[in-house]
């Protein structure tokens, strides 16, 4: 029988096909023996119950964490042999493949951190730590969790890391148009938006509307839009490798293009024709530029108790009710508006989408129309286009921008969307974590401290190299979610666990650049306090992380494909 051939080819031991996959298969038999366990203690008759599911929180969503660790270990190998197939895996990439999974292993047996203070452990799943560390016993196995995260691997990382690294440290296994994309991205977040970010979060100002432009310009807002409507066609993983670039540069300028993709989606998924030709091509070359309209103040992620409601009358429909967190409402041409418009469907099904057209406001008029007022809400990052809390009193849509032409699909056209919507997020929160990463190596390698530079001390060096590490797992864990969509197939699951991931990495990273800048990085002078506010956010919204735990939990304790 032939020997399974090296995946890496660098270092002292060589990790193999085999290897690998043994690693990826035992984790994924403890993940079949946890979600039975689990199952067991939420399902009556082999249904999901939902008071028992939230009975079981810590349980479920240490479910969905662990099942998202199971889904990168399985991303890092298959990264692992393109790249080995493609000639271009080196050094670098064999230590990130190898202390990622070797690190998450070793978190799969002795816990995982599903919060700062939250560690989810076998117990939790009902698993004894003994039975856990059996499933990891084969050689190979134990071989990867000893050999993987070491001190020796971590230290040898950041010297390549030191030495030469590129746009992203490790390649990312792209094609060469999305490298260019890349590139091109880099280039104007480098010459554009990185030296001016510090000061429009300080200020809390507006993304000037030059930088917009250039953008638009950039083909930022058209990426995934058809051509037929005036877009460029191209699909969601080149809209995580822009959406991760403008990140790393400034979050609102990244943040920028997710206002374009949300309302495109709905529309291209949504809308009628005469809809779709109306607003696609204006959105595409940033003509129109839209915002989405549909957290309340005490919903939350509770849609289904959507109160705003909209009661038509002849060609209009007049919208009553208060609306939160809206992102640059102030300058949107287009609100993707959600409303209810049957006040006697209860929950989801009286729900409508708008297509609510407005005049740009500014700070001193913000929204100069009748039926509309707001109030900013001062927020810690995340600036650059402002938040507002919006308040409804006969605003006027006309009928004929009632989404699809059908009232109640609203709800369903909404979810149609949260695929790209959390996938897009993930791409930011990866921007952001590589910025944070950036930061603490231009730190660390500036600051002198007794005699050196204190990148030289294993306590800064290892919160570098597994920043590069965990970067690199998020974004291939996320790509892989875009190429699932891309493909037309469901990935709520795939897309929901970048989300919850990169959010994680992203606060991690700059939590620990922060540390390595010291007392400066507490400074406000200093970019890193403003990445560190803006990496927070990322938890929060397109489903706090706990909402995205209960739905990847879902997921799997309901077996659906």
């Amino acid at each position: 029988m032939a020997q399974a051939a090296p995946l890496l080819t660098a270092g002292h031991e060589l990790l193999s096909q085999a290897q690998a996959r043994a690693a990826t298969a035992a984790a994924e038999a403890v993940l079949a023996e946890a979600t039975q366990k689990v199952r067991e203690r939420v399902t009556i008759e082999g249904r999901t119950v939902a008071r028992m599911l939230d009975r079981e929180q810590r349980a479920a969503h240490g479910l969905s964490w662990l099942a998202t660790y199971v889904e990168s270990v399985r991303q890092l190998t298959a990264y692992a042999e393109r790249m080995q197939e493609a000639g271009t895996f080196g050094e670098t990439e064999e230590l990130i493949v190898r202390i990622g999974i070797g690190e998450y292993l070793s978190q799969i047996v002795g816990g995982i951190p599903i919060s700062q203070n939250e560690i989810v452990r076998p117990s939790d799943f009902g698993l004894s730590l003994a039975h856990v560390a059996q499933r990891m016993a084969s050689p190979q196995v134990e071989a990867l969790i000893a050999s993987g995260n070491t001190a020796a691997r971590r230290a040898r990382l950041v010297e390549l890391i030191r030495a030469d690294h590129g746009p992203t440290v490790g390649a990312c296994g792209l094609d060469d148009t999305l490298e260019s994309i890349r590139d091109e991205m880099r280039k104007f977040a480098d010459s554009e938006v990185v030296a001016e970010a510090q000061k429009w979060h300080r200020t809390n100002s507006y993304i000037p509307m030059e930088i917009i432009g250039q953008m638009s310009e950039l083909g930022v807002f058209g990426l995934t839009i058809p051509e037929e409507y005036g877009g460029m066609a191209l699909g969601k993983e080149s809209m995580c490798v822009v959406s991760e670039e403008l990140s790393r540069g400034y979050i609102g300028v990244g943040s920028l293009g997710t206002r374009s993709e949300i309302a495109a989606e709905l529309i291209l998924g949504g809308g009628t024709e005469e809809q779709k030709k109306k607003w696609l091509p204006k959105i595409a070359s940033g003509e129109i530029l839209p915002t989405a309209v549909f957290t309340e103040p005490n919903t939350g992620s509770d849609l289904a108790s959507l109160k705003t409601r909209a009661v038509r009358e002849g060609d209009v429909y007049k919208v009553y009710g208060n609306k939160t967190w809206i992102t640059h409402p102030v300058r949107a041409d287009l609100m993707t508006l959600l409303v209810r418009t049957n006040p006697k469907e209860p929950g989801y099904r009286g729900l409508s989408m708008l297509l609510a057209e407005k005049p740009r406001g500014d700070d001193k008029n913000p929204f100069p129309l009748k039926g509309m007022t707001g109030t900013e809400i001062e927020v810690l990052g995340y600036r650059g286009m402002k938040e507002y809390e919006i308040a409804f009193d006969g605003f006027e849509v006309k009928a004929e921008n009632l989404l699809g032409g059908v009232e109640g699909l609203g709800f369903k056209q909404l979810m149609a969307t949260f695929e790209s919507a959390r996938i897009q997020t993930a791409a930011r929160a990866i921007g952001v974590a590589q910025s944070a990463m950036e930061a603490a190596l231009s730190y660390a390698q500036n600051r002198v401290q007794f005699g050196e530079a204190i990148v030289v001390f294993p306590r800064v060096s290892d919160k570098i190299a597994m920043m590069a590490v965990e970067v690199m797992i998020a974004r291939q864990l996320t790509y892989y979610a875009a190429r699932q969509k891309d493909s037309g197939r469901r990935c709520d699951l795939e897309a929901g666990m970048a989300k919850l991931l990169a959010a994680r990495v992203a606060w991690a990273n700059a939590d620990n650049a922060v540390q390595i800048h010291g007392g400066n990085g507490f400074a406000l002078e200093f970019p890193i306090s403003r990445i560190l506010c803006d990496a927070r956010i990322l938890n929060i919204f397109e489903g706090a992380a706990e909402i995205q735990a209960q739905v990847i939990a879902r997921r799997l304790l309901d077996g659906s494909n």
